[in-house]
């Protein structure tokens, strides 16, 4: 097979004038990195900007109510311990949006000290319906307790926050942050001991019930089904798009992986429909 029908000198004046060609091209610039906060948009301006959103939190609320005065009217629970709620603080009763915003803006990823810093600003918002209900249950007697996984150096930082807002019971005695270990179980039981816990309300299935804490996506959610009556009765569930342990169920449970390889895993999650046929 003739390799070029070109003459020698032509060929070799090609080859010569292509080379340098070759040599003036710029590099090509490296795959741009996966921006994870760039994957934040949507959720947080649908937090921040949605009807929806707050529609949901309302609800959220409202049906807390229901299930309050359902329970304090049973005949039974004038025999019981003083009556209770447990709640989560973030995403829960405050709004910590715009530090998801600040992530946005500033392509950053979540680090424990800008939110520290943000947490020390103590400017977080309440929760669409979270105070109003909050009141109704402290003025039905109710106690309630604040069981976050915020760090114990943060306790200071947050109840200023809490009563900044106005809302009841934001004290020592109501807070139970994060000592050692983020599993919740340990302070439910502290308040169980004294109190008959009426109510669970979190953005996240651990503020439940650790047991739901399983190492997929699939079992988490097999583990919601399996106790689906407890939704909208005990457990009482905020929205949160934005971040929760439900991120780390899709990373095999290993928050440590690139940033290339959670916006990978994130996709690979995506259950697509085949699309249209022609």
């Amino acid at each position: 097979m003739p390799r070029s029908s070109l003459p020698p000198i032509l060929l070799s004046l090609a080859l010569t004038g292509g080379l340098a060609a070759c040599a003036q091209q710029p590099a090509q610039p490296p795959a741009p990195r996966a921006s994870l906060a760039d994957e934040l948009v949507m959720a947080t301006v649908w937090m921040q900007s949605s009807g929806e959103y707050a529609a949901l939190s309302h609800q959220a609320f409202n049906l807390a109510r229901m299930n309050l005065d359902r329970a304090l009217a049973a005949p039974d629970s004038q025999t019981q311990r003083p009556p209770a709620i447990i709640v989560d603080v973030d995403e829960t009763v405050l709004d910590n949006s715009p530090y998801e915003a600040w992530l946005i803006a500033s392509d950053e990823n979540y680090a424990s000290d800008s939110w520290h810093q943000w947490v020390e600003k103590a400017s977080a918002a309440p929760m669409p319906g979270a105070k109003p209900f909050l009141d109704y249950a402290a003025s039905r007697g109710v106690e309630i307790f604040y069981v976050t996984n915020r760090r114990d150096n943060e306790t200071e930082a947050t109840l200023r926050n809490l009563r900044q807002v106005g809302f009841p019971d934001a004290d020592g005695e109501h807070f139970l942050p994060r000592t050692d270990s983020s599993d919740k179980t340990a302070r439910r039981l502290r308040v169980a001991q004294s109190h008959w816990i009426v109510l669970l309300m979190g953005d996240n299935l651990g503020d439940f019930s650790q047991g739901f804490d399983r190492e997929s996506a699939a079992a988490r959610r097999a583990a919601v089904n399996a106790q689906a009556d407890a939704f909208g009765s005990r457990y009482i569930m905020l929205p949160n798009p934005a971040y929760g342990a439900w991120e780390e169920a899709i990373y095999g449970g290993d928050w440590g992986v690139s940033d290339e390889e959670k916006s990978r895993a994130r996709r690979n999650h995506l259950e697509a429909w085949g699309g249209p046929t022609h």
